[in-house]
């Protein structure tokens, strides 16, 4: 399904059953959610969410809907704001759709088609496409990994409103917030970044709690850098393979204006620069993928194990000054009932959210780890294969020469 895009000028992609992100799903089969397919229209995105279950709990066992970017984040804040969902790290909700920077280069290149033959523009054309499609699946994955996230998890997913979003058939009515809802946002923010900094050196009574806090602090900071570092060498690769494209045209005109000696040498030569340069493109497609990806999910993933310890840190705060309102109480024989319901409240919490957190946060671990692992192997596995085949093309290359 392709619809016109004015704003390109070009084809939009419609992703029809998109490769799944290189993130751990459950392997539960009783409620399966995926996006079987997308399309871009202008300035959004519509995914349409397919769902297949046996549970009891929904009307029909395999049904569609549409839904947008906004639906999706509407989802994450009624967990996120549910202090039901307080000691379980809570899927990260997926990143807006952005191909500003895609539909950039494209209209740049139409607007400098004068300036280039007809084969360097058409190369440079499908390569830019093929960039936005990749892009477009990306972020297709993405919102369909949060929503698998959420299907396999045994508390999220009984959720009302996760319900509604899979099987309402119309549109949930979710605008984006304005001015004043963004502004209240921001002071919301800004007031949680002060309870975090106060409650940064508060000493937890579980050390196994504080160890886990110190460590996921530091790894937050180190797989951030490390995510802009591999998008430097992505960006690097992908340049590298732009370049090719530029010199083996080079090389092909010279081959081919003025037959010489040297025309089926420079012929020859491009051609092994055009074979080379899609290799550098899988090479950055892969580090993309495997790497960047996987360390940028992670990112915002452990961002969400660092909430959840927030929440806990916040909540034995709270307990701390019930004690105390209860120990003042007693001494002035005044609100005792009242203070020891309101300490029993926060206890419970308390170690209702310890319990709860304590699994979510050794499963992250397990998550993590495993996810790391195999998409470091694949992506180790895929560079030895590449450099393989760039090895033999320049051996076949200079027999071929000689």
């Amino acid at each position: 399904m392709m619809e016109d895009d004015p704003a390109l000028g070009e084809p939009s992609p419609a992703a029809s059953n998109p490769a799944t992100s290189n993130i751990d799903l459950s392997t539960d089969t009783s409620l399966v959610v995926d996006i079987s397919d997308a399309l871009s229209e202008h300035e959004k995105v519509k995914f349409t969410v397919h769902t297949k279950t046996t549970l009891p709990e929904f009307r029909q066992s395999e049904f569609s809907v549409v839904r947008e970017h906004d639906e999706f984040v509407w989802l994450h804040d009624r967990y996120v704001e549910n202090e039901e969902y307080a000691g379980i790290v809570i899927p990260p909700a997926p990143p807006r759709p952005d191909f500003d920077e895609s539909r950039d280069k494209l209209y740049r290149l139409g607007q400098s088609e004068g300036q280039m033959t007809k084969a360097e523009f058409q190369k440079m054309k499908a390569e830019l496409e093929a960039e936005y499609l990749a892009e477009f699946k990306k972020t297709v994955a993405m919102h369909e990994v949060f929503l698998s996230r959420i299907a396999g998890h045994a508390r999220l997913r009984n959720e009302h409103n996760f319900r509604v979003f899979l099987e309402y058939k119309d549109e949930l009515q979710v605008r984006g917030k304005n001015k004043k809802e963004k502004l209240g946002g921001l002071f919301k923010s800004f007031g949680k970044t002060v309870d975090e900094a106060m409650l940064a050196n508060y000493k937890d009574v579980d050390e196994s709690f504080e160890k886990e806090k110190q460590f996921l602090s530091a790894y937050h900071v180190k797989v951030k850098d490390a995510t802009r570092f591999a998008d430097r060498m992505t960006r690097a690769h992908k340049g590298v393979a732009d370049s090719h494209i530029v010199i083996a045209l080079c090389l092909h005109q010279l081959g081919t204006s003025d037959p010489t000696a040297l025309s089926k040498f420079l012929t020859k030569i491009g051609d092994t620069f055009e074979r080379s340069r899609k290799f550098e493109g899988r090479v950055s497609t892969d580090c993309d993928l495997k790497l960047s990806d996987t360390l940028r999910y992670y990112e915002r993933d452990s961002q969400a194990a660092l909430d959840l310890l927030y929440r806990r840190t916040k909540s034995l705060a709270n307990l701390e000054k019930a004690n105390t309102a209860l120990t003042k109480a007693r001494t002035k024989g005044k609100g005792v009932g009242e203070a020891e319901s309101a300490q029993k409240t926060c206890e419970e919490k308390f170690n209702h959210l310890s319990e709860i957190g304590k699994q979510e946060l050794a499963q992250f671990k397990a998550r993590r780890l495993t996810q790391f692992r195999k998409n470091f192997t694949e992506l180790a596995e895929l560079q030895i294969k590449h450099a393989k085949a760039q090895l033999k093309l320049l051996r076949d290359v200079s027999e071929a020469l000689q």
